[in-house]
């Protein structure tokens, strides 16, 4: 089985510009996401920019790169612009956040197994439990509703199910709710087409663009993972990265 990693990179970012390029502990951002994700499964792990001072970073230190349009909207059509000029054919595509310098190699390895099935899902993305009223009511960290086949029903920045019967102080001793990681897997003739389709009312309203997916009638089965992630958007969250690298240098 053929699987590879496509992690879109930006230089412009409000928060945070050059983002891929922030010196964490001696290497880049870019240069941390790269090397967590090639201690997975996949076969190929691929940045893809709209910048040339990212492209040549990450050529300089013997990654591969491909140099995509600047107008793309989303993470996803920077994905399938990359995967069409490599020229390849897979059985899946790993869409990594160029964010997430420690994305853990596992939960890459979480959604490739879902693709290794006799029938292979159209889309796929990683869930984790909720586990602090902080989590639940911020609208940062969105959740996400799964059906008995574990396929996404519906994703919200609001908490969902609402109980009507329980205080929202007890609503996360009643129910398991979970949040969504955004690490996503793509067949390569499903990416092709999502990719077409216009933004939806429902993506419009929650600003989240796997919605546009489900409201078109595409289903995304889900992996759960323990494990958390570490996303950089602002100057805060480098000196919160910086601090981690710091407690894992301790530990060894």
């Amino acid at each position: 089985m053929i699987a590879i990693g496509i992690i879109p990179a930006r230089y412009t970012s409000t928060r945070l510009p050059g983002k891929p390029l922030v010196d964490l502990g001696g290497q880049s951002m870019i240069q941390r996401v790269i090397g967590q994700a090639q201690q997975s499964v996949l076969s190929r792990v691929v940045v893809a920019t709209d910048d040339e001072r990212i492209l040549q970073h990450v050529l300089g230190f013997g990654g591969e790169a491909v140099l995509t349009s600047p107008d793309h909207p989303s993470g996803t059509d920077r994905v399938w612009d990359a995967y069409q000029q490599l020229n390849t054919s897979a059985d899946c595509i790993i869409n990594i956040q160029g964010d997430e310098p420690f994305i853990h190699p596992s939960q890459i390895n979480a959604l490739v197994q879902l693709f290794a099935r006799p029938q292979p899902p159209q889309l796929a993305t990683l869930v984790k439990p909720v586990l602090t009223h902080e989590e639940l009511f911020s609208p940062h960290l969105p959740k996400v509703v799964l059906d008995t086949t574990r396929h996404a029903l519906y994703f919200s920045r609001h908490p969902l199910p609402y109980q009507r019967q329980h205080p929202q102080e007890n609503w996360l001793q009643n129910h398991r709710y979970l949040r969504h990681i955004g690490l996503y897997g793509y067949r390569p003739d499903v990416l092709a087409k999502i990719t077409q389709l216009s933004p939806s009312p429902l993506e419009i309203a929650e600003s989240l663009e796997q919605l546009r997916w489900l409201e078109h009638g595409y289903r995304i089965l889900t992996a759960e993972t323990e494990l958390e992630t570490i996303g950089i958007d602002t100057p805060e969250d480098v000196s919160r990265a910086l601090d981690h690298l710091a407690k894992q240098r301790e530990a060894q």
